[in-house]
């Protein structure tokens, strides 16, 4: 079996109010906004230097878009690792799907109740 390696975890904020959350990483602590999602937006990825940090606010509104994370990972063979976790017994809840943002992804809820999403960039996978 294949082997992944995970490259990185980003730590997915809860926000009870996107616009002051927003406010306080860009003005307060000097991140830049990488992305944002929704309209108005309720998500997003801040970077400053090689930190990265979501900030969801998706929690509790009707129609979540990606889900409540409570860490993204980002790997380098996600069908590796999809394979060792099933192996492994792991509660996969959401199965591998391509997103509408360039990511391959699946999640596994803990025995608490964290989500964790398990992805790799699209343009990554090798499709030969």
């Amino acid at each position: 079996m294949t082997e992944s390696s995970l490259l990185r975890a980003t730590p997915v904020l809860k926000s009870e109010d996107y616009p002051r959350s927003r406010a306080f990483y860009v003005d307060v602590l000097g991140f830049g906004i990488a992305e944002e999602g929704g309209d108005p937006p309720r998500f997003g990825i801040f970077e400053r230097g090689r930190s990265v940090l979501f900030v969801d606010a998706w929690h509790g509104a009707p129609q979540p878009v990606a889900g409540t994370w409570d860490a993204y990972i980002h790997v380098s063979d996600l069908e590796a690792l999809h394979a060792e976790f099933e192996a492994r017994g792991a509660p996969i809840t959401r199965p591998i799907e391509d997103t509408v943002y360039g990511m391959r992804e699946f999640e596994v809820t803990d025995p608490d109740g964290n989500v964790l999403c398990f992805g790799q960039d699209a343009d990554q996978i090798d499709t030969t």
